[in-house]
């Protein structure tokens, strides 16, 4: 038996119980890991309160790094004792677990099990959005919200090495100069001043190239405000709500504007997009142009803890598990 966390109805975090589980051999395609660190994200929330359904009961979490245990019949490229990490496969917030070994990469011996952990989801969301989504160039100004985020942290360094300026809207002064620190050229407080108006005074009228944008109904109008024509708006998350329905007839008049709502699944859906992203991150987190802030971390018992900070929006960076 293992340690697992689990969900058996929808709700608050007080539905996530630490209860035993059985992790079975792997079969046919299939490894068992040993969980070293697990990363949280806010769509283990959306998991949780029932926003992205699931069957239940079920063990939530989305990310996670470890070594291999076992390995099924017919896995070639995998051995005993490989770090191995993976993103958006349910079923993280346990000790072990079995997985499909193509939804798997290695670790390169400079990425440590908790930066993998950390960054699997929250990079390779950075990786499309900079990279397919919108493909940033050298001159791009650029809007982020939760910049100081896991997901922003790790753009906004990108971006800057891709030769953009940055905008980036945080919910606190502490949090803008921890966005500053990481990439962000300005840095407005979304909660207290006007966004679009801002945005317009420090691009001289002009608007931003893309708004990348994981708070969602709160935001979204303003963001659209803040695009120069034929502007990119990207909804990359849901942390205030799902964006209402809203006429597209709009977009001509702000614009000829373009809207997009991409998810890491469809990014990650073949292993050659899964590797084509998880190289490139790999790449600039071992060069140092993209440094991974681990900046809090529980056991794994205390999920539900993890969850109210990261809803309560008292985190920074990533935030990890420790089985």
């Amino acid at each position: 038996m293992t340690k697992a966390i689990r969900i058996h109805e929808n709700g608050g975090p007080e539905v996530m119980r630490l209860e035993d589980i059985d992790v079975p051999s792997p079969g046919p395609g299939q490894i068992k890991i040993r969980q070293t660190a697990i990363g949280i994200n806010y769509i283990d929330i959306y998991v949780r309160t029932g926003m992205y359904p699931s069957d239940l009961p079920a063990v939530i979490g989305m990310e996670a790094a470890g070594i291999v245990e076992e390995i099924g019949d017919g896995v070639s490229g995998l051995v005993l004792g490989d770090r191995v990490a993976y993103c958006m496969i349910p079923g993280a917030y346990a000790e072990q677990r079995l997985i499909d070994a193509a939804k798997v990469v290695k670790l390169p011996d400079a990425i440590s099990d908790q930066q993998g952990a950390a960054m699997m989801l929250k990079g390779l969301t950075a990786h499309y959005l900079l990279r397919r989504t919108y493909k940033v160039q050298p001159g791009d100004t650029i809007l982020v919200y939760a910049a100081s985020g896991g997901v922003g942290l790790i753009l906004c360094q990108w971006a800057k090495q891709l030769g953009a300026t940055i905008i980036g809207c945080v919910g606190s002064e502490e949090k803008a100069t921890l966005a500053k620190a990481n990439g962000c050229d300005h840095t407005l407080l979304y909660n207290s001043e006007n966004v679009p108006q801002r945005v317009g005074e420090l691009t001289e009228g002009e608007g931003v190239a893309v708004v990348y944008d994981s708070i969602g109904k709160d935001t979204f109008m303003g963001s659209l405000d803040c695009l120069r024509p034929f502007g990119t708006m990207v909804s990359f998350g849901n942390a205030s709500g799902a964006v209402e329905p809203f006429n597209p007839g709009i977009l001509a008049g702000k614009g000829s504007l373009y809207v997009t709502r991409p998810s890491l699944g469809t990014h990650n859906a073949t292993r050659e997009l899964l590797e084509d992203g998880a190289n490139a991150l790999f790449d600039v987190v071992a060069k140092g142009i993209v440094n991974i802030a681990i900046n809090q971390t529980r056991p794994l018992a205390e999920a539900g803890e993890a969850h109210r900070d990261l809803e309560d929006r008292k985190t920074t960076g990533s935030t990890i598990l420790i089985p």
